[in-house]
């Protein structure tokens, strides 16, 4: 057995992750079965580099607020802003920001750019919605974009409002973002009068936007028009998700979870569409079965935005999952020998690539025992779905940062 396994395991580099396909994918998703260690951080970006300079790779997409992510690309594209603004305003989530490796990474991406032509630059992309786990953000800035873009482009008399009756519906930004509305829907104005005229005139806006597609792309570039569409996917995405978050039903948070999922998907399908990309983000959002959780002592369930481009790119879309033996910092010592993450423990290599499906063949009825995390922010392999990832990188031992 131990033979059989070692057979699977290969050097993490680009050359052994790209043999786990039948083909190129178009979205190679990189997990993590943890975020905040800058092992891992650091791993990704040197994969990134190989595929980049082996493979052909343009875009690095990561689990951060796509709006935000605008500003790291207009840095590592064309310079605007400096480092330390662009760190602070173009991440998301807490922990990017602040980390090194994510520094290091868009310096990187800045430097690779300097003096190359348009076609051939790296670019950077953010593609979760504009949330987090406590709340979720006004669509203001998204929605008054969209409006800024067609108004400067388009006849007056085909705009469904003007810029004030955005202003006046919108309100305050508070009242948006107040993070008791994620577990109260009373504290939530998403089923408000405004809130609902304000989905009706973002659907008409981004019809408009639509409809004026063979004009703008003219009149301004693709790359503007891309830029649009997003603010039009972010605005409508977040007035329905802060409709949701009012809402009072069992189903409110399997609806947010999906929400969220979709919003993911459909920006890593406007990804796809330009070329070829690295996705790093947490193996939940990227693996191909659905995804759960336990809230207030229910399962909750939806479809992960990684089983929603499986479902839509076929080969094109490829998930490697990253598996870790411990984090000693975080409580989480040596993986008991009958798990997946104690098999590979056992291995001479401190990380390794593994061919996730022969492992399952070599495994055979011999399902590995479920490993059980004692720290809430480590999320262990799943044996049940091990064939269900194109390949796993494993690293051995995770120091502090």
């Amino acid at each position: 057995m131990a033979t059989d396994i070692k057979d699977t395991a290969h050097a993490v580099e680009a050359a052994a992750v790209m043999r786990l396909f039948p083909a190129r994918p178009r979205l190679l998703a990189l997990g993590e079965p943890t975020h905040g260690e800058d092992t891992l951080l650091d791993l990704r970006n040197e994969l990134f580099r190989q595929l980049v300079e082996q493979e052909g790779y343009r875009t690095i997409a990561i689990e951060s607020d796509c709006m935000m992510g605008l500003v790291v690309d207009d840095y590592v594209t064309s310079g605007t802003g400096t480092l330390d603004e662009v760190m602070e305003r173009g991440f998301s989530h807490g922990w990017f920001n602040a980390s090194a490796p994510n520094r290091e990474l868009v310096r990187w991406m800045r430097a690779y750019n300097d003096g190359r032509p348009a076609s051939e630059r790296l670019r950077f992309a953010g593609f979760d919605g504009s949330l987090e786990m406590t709340h979720a953000a006004s669509p203001r800035q998204a929605l008054t974009a969209l409006h800024g873009y067609l108004a400067a482009h388009v006849d007056a008399d085909l705009l469904p409002c003007a810029a004030e009756t955005l202003d006046r519906l919108l309100g305050a930004d508070g009242q948006w973002t107040n993070p008791a509305a994620m577990m109260d829907p009373a504290q939530s104005m998403g089923r408000s009068a405004e809130a609902r005229e304000l989905r009706l005139l973002a659907d008409d806006l981004v019809a408009l936007l639509d409809e004026q597609t063979p004009h703008l792309i003219t009149a301004t570039s693709r790359e503007g028009w891309d830029r649009a569409r997003l603010y039009g996917r972010t605005a409508t995405g977040l007035l329905r998700y802060h409709y949701w978050m009012a809402d009072t039903s069992p189903s409110r948070m399997t609806r947010l979870g999906g929400l969220r999922g979709q919003m993911m998907a459909d920006n890593l399908l406007a990804i796809a569409a330009r070329g070829s990309a690295l996705v790093h983000a947490h193996n939940s959002h990227l693996q191909r079965e659905k995804s759960s959780m336990r809230m207030g002592g229910l399962p909750l369930e939806w479809w992960s935005a990684g089983a929603l481009m499986n479902a839509q790119l076929g080969e094109g879309y490829a998930f490697v999952a990253t598996a870790l033996g411990t984090i000693r910092h975080q409580g989480v010592d040596t993986p008991p020998p009958d798990t997946v993450e104690g098999l590979l423990y056992a291995l001479p290599e401190d990380r390794c690539v593994i061919d996730a499906p022969r492992l399952a063949t070599a495994l055979g009825d011999t399902r590995p025992a479920p490993r059980v995390s004692p720290w809430f922010g480590y999320a262990p392999l799943d044996p049940a779905h091990l064939a269900d990832s194109d390949g796993i990188v494993f690293v051995k031992d995770v120091p502090q940062n």
